[in-house]
């Protein structure tokens, strides 16, 4: 079914460790209808019949194995950003659906970083991975524009995270 469940698992757990309270203090919020970043935290944004699920987490969270399998680096000054899109319009569960992904985060000083994003499918699951560089305490604030491949316009995303590197 899937290549790597231990990847899978490491990025969902990390969306699922994300909804919950931090005791680092990391937040994620989601833009509203006019953009804005709104407070409290969350991991998914509904867009009619879909979902779309994001996150960050530090790279060395990886296990050495599965970072060399995709060709992540794992540093404590690199963050990976996973997002999935999924349909919900069938049963309500969602299914994972291919799509394109743009993403881009912007420090509290007003540096851009660009982050290349790109797919791994395996089989039912389809997700999608960014890294950026990350210094310790910065806040980031991602930019997420995701297009399910039968929709027209791209679904936006804006949250935050500060990273603490250790």
């Amino acid at each position: 079914m899937y290549r790597h469940p231990q990847l899978l698992a490491a990025l969902f757990g990390a969306l699922l460790l994300a909804s919950g309270c931090d005791p680092a203090g990391n937040t994620a919020t989601s833009a509203g209808d006019d953009g804005e970043i709104l407070s409290g935290i969350e991991s998914s944004q509904v867009f009619g019949d879909y979902e779309l699920h994001f996150n960050a987490l530090g790279t060395n969270q990886l296990t050495p194995e599965i970072a060399q399998e995709y060709g992540i680096v794992r540093n404590p000054n690199r963050v990976m950003l996973t997002l999935s899109i999924l349909d919900t319009s069938g049963d309500g569960i969602g299914s994972a659906v291919p799509g394109s992904v743009e993403a881009s985060a912007v420090n509290l000083t007003g540096q851009l970083k660009n982050i290349p994003v790109r797919e791994i499918n395996e089989g039912d699951a389809i997700y999608y991975i960014g890294e950026t560089t990350v210094a310790d305490s910065e806040t980031l604030i991602f930019t997420v524009n995701a297009t399910p491949a039968d929709e027209p316009d791209p679904f936006t995303v804006r949250f935050q995270k500060q990273f603490f590197v250790d």
